[in-house]
């Protein structure tokens, strides 16, 4: 049976440690990042009072979505003239589970696959409620395209603490090393070399399954290898995926 480590928190790990679990893999887990909400959400419950002078809403993470819908500020139904949008299936499901309806999904579950979906947006106000150190690409795109870009950091990705179970269980070596944000791919490399071990040559030569361009890109940069990607770049993809290697 195939050892599959799971680097996501372990509070969002349920789901796709089940679905590992059914694809007949042994789940392990080492969370490298833990999320949190910014300490000073003011500028997010202006922007939230005010929800009726934007044009749209954008999410491109689940994560976003629960930290923006937490908020007493956030009332649904929505104003009338906001349209919401939403990169990826997992964070429209968030979203229409709270009674928010989605107005587009693009089919590439990627930031920038999301601006054909979004009409004329000259002069148009966009709401964007992202991670702090989200990437630039969306926001310079709609800017680009005449639109009134408010940008808003709603949650920090920070390095988790070191789990030593988990790191046991990567020292015997694993067959897979799941990679789903380039955070999570950054944090891997530090904790590994902090913890005595060389991320570029693992017990077991693992390979490295990204979940989606952006985060296979950062793995490329960063030297991971034995690269793998979803075609889906979902959760059920990347399970799939891993399935293609047995």
């Amino acid at each position: 049976m195939k050892r599959v480590l799971i680097t996501r928190p372990r509070a969002q790990a349920g789901s796709f440690a089940a679905g590992l679990q059914a694809a007949g893999f042994e789940p392990l887990f080492l969370a490298v990042i833990e999320i949190r909400p910014v300490e000073d959400n003011s500028a997010l419950n202006r922007a939230l009072a005010e929800l009726a002078s934007y044009d749209w809403l954008i999410f491109t993470s689940a994560n976003a979505v629960e930290m923006v819908l937490m908020r007493p500020a956030f009332q649904i139904p929505l104003p009338g003239s906001l349209r919401v949008a939403a990169v990826g299936s997992k964070t429209a499901g968030a979203l229409q589970t709270r009674g928010v309806e989605v107005t587009f999904v693009p089919e590439e579950f990627v930031a920038e696959a999301i601006l054909p979906g979004l009409g004329e947006l000259r002069g148009r106000r966009v709401l964007l409620p992202n991670a702090e150190i989200a990437r630039r690409e969306l926001p310079k795109a709609i800017e680009a395209a005449g639109g009134i870009m408010h940008e808003i950091a709603v949650y920090q990705t920070l390095p988790a603490e070191p789990d030593l179970a988990g790191l046991a269980e990567l020292r015997a070596g694993v067959d897979v090393v799941t990679m789903t944000s380039p955070s999570s791919v950054d944090n891997f490399v530090t904790l590994a070399r902090r913890q005595g071990l060389d991320p570029f040559n693992l017990p077991n030569h693992p390979v490295f399954a990204c979940i989606g361009p952006v985060t296979e890109q950062a793995a490329r940069e960063a030297g991971l290898p034995n690269l793998l990607m979803a075609g889906e770049h979902t959760i059920d993809g990347l399970i799939r995926a891993i399935q293609s290697l047995q």
